[in-house]
């Protein structure tokens, strides 16, 4: 069974210039050629155009609908090898022989605190302030 991946991309809205072309059909067909052959050229496969719709915020609470033009392509994907029968794992070594050495015994307390008196709590001094 063959499998794809898919890709979206936004149709284009405007035309390309280009010399020699002059109707707007004309240059919305080389935008759309332009687009197509760089799509191919990687590989995907035009599959259709789509129309979908899409809320968009209007104001604070507002909102409305508005149609995006899509066009979707894919491309197969390569299956993964078939899967092979499973093998017999090597010997997992003794985790009883191999453990760590512990580690030496947590020391709660002051150990970064600063030497000195604690600071005083409340409100500012004024005599302080005015040094």
């Amino acid at each position: 069974m063959q499998r794809y991946e898919y890709r979206v991309v936004p149709a284009p809205r405007r035309g390309e210039k280009a010399r020699g072309i002059k109707t707007t059909e004309d240059r919305f067909a080389l935008a759309l050629t332009s687009l197509m052959n760089q799509m191919g050229a990687e590989g995907w496969d035009y599959v259709r155009a789509d129309a979908l719709p899409c809320d968009e915020r209007v104001g604070l609470t507002g909102t409305k609908t508005t149609f995006q033009n899509m066009l979707v392509f894919r491309r197969p994907v390569e299956e993964a090898e078939p899967a092979r029968p499973p093998q017999m794992a090597p010997a997992l070594p003794d985790p009883v022989a191999e453990a760590p050495a512990p580690l030496p015994p947590l020391r709660l307390g002051a150990a970064h605190a600063p030497a000195g008196p604690a600071p005083a709590i409340g409100p500012a001094k004024p005599e302080l302030a005015a040094e």
